[in-house]
């Protein structure tokens, strides 16, 4: 992975997405590419055709600010939590609320899907992870480890494991091949000075900074960003990496 200074890229065609009332906390594109999550501060959750920038719903029910939306893998749910302690499940096709996930303490900043779509990891300002069965909403494992707010999961490739990162500094990965309700406390990458706000898995299984998740080595650090990294994501084949920052870049 080359860590050098990027070639300059031009930047085209942008289109703007603006009848939010609040700040924007997260996005995400359905796997065809074909749709926009966004998700607010203004208490909605935001549905957009991508070509076209046409909104398809604005879609309420969450009581307090929306802080994270994904889709699932197979394209037909997508996933909300908010400040109000609650992760909602949503029909893709007729946008609508299919259940509401009860269970953390504050508010619960992030959500992913494992990659068959069957169940969805959350964690929050409660410092818990909770990983809950998709189709009947009930709640499988409970993870405690961390000592801060959790911000980002991401379940490996395979799905025998899952990440979290946490504004404690750390990275942890739990092993989830032995039956529920147990999980093995697998390993703790620790190299951060600072929150960390997001992790993802490439599709070869490396973590960004980047970490053999099998050994818990960082194999890289990435330089470059003149300010706090909020998010990062690899492209499908795990050959790029794209990041964002605070310093606008």
């Amino acid at each position: 992975m080359n860590s050098g200074v990027p070639r300059t890229l031009a930047v085209g065609r942008v289109k703007f997405f603006r009848r939010h009332r609040g700040e924007v906390n997260s996005c995400a594109f359905s796997p065809n590419g074909q749709m926009l999550l966004t998700a607010s501060d203004d208490g909605y959750l935001y549905g957009w055709e991508t070509q076209s920038g046409q909104q398809l719903w604005r879609l309420g029910g969450h009581t307090g600010p929306v802080k994270f939306c994904r889709f699932s893998p197979d394209g037909r749910l997508f996933a909300s939590t908010s400040h109000d302690c609650t992760i909602r499940l949503w029909d893709v096709a007729g946008a609508k609320c299919l259940r509401v996930l009860k269970g953390h303490q504050r508010s619960v900043e992030t959500v992913s899907f494992s990659p068959d779509s069957r169940q969805l990891a959350s964690g929050g300002w409660d410092k818990r992870v909770m990983l809950w069965e998709v189709q009947s909403g009930q709640m499988l494992r409970l993870l405690v480890g961390h000592h801060d707010s959790i911000q980002s999961s991401d379940f490996s490739p395979s799905a025998d494991c899952l990440a979290t990162g946490s504004w404690d500094s750390t990275v942890r990965i739990w092993d989830l091949r032995s039956g529920p309700p147990a999980a093995v406390f697998h390993q703790k990458l620790e190299g951060h000075r600072g929150n960390i706000s997001c992790v993802c898995y490439s599709a070869s299984g490396l973590l960004v900074k980047v970490w053999d998740c099998n050994t818990g080595r960082c194999i890289e650090t990435l330089k470059g960003i003149l300010d706090v990294a909020h998010t990062c994501a690899f492209t499908p084949d795990g050959k790029l990496l794209v990041s964002g920052a605070s310093d606008q870049a």
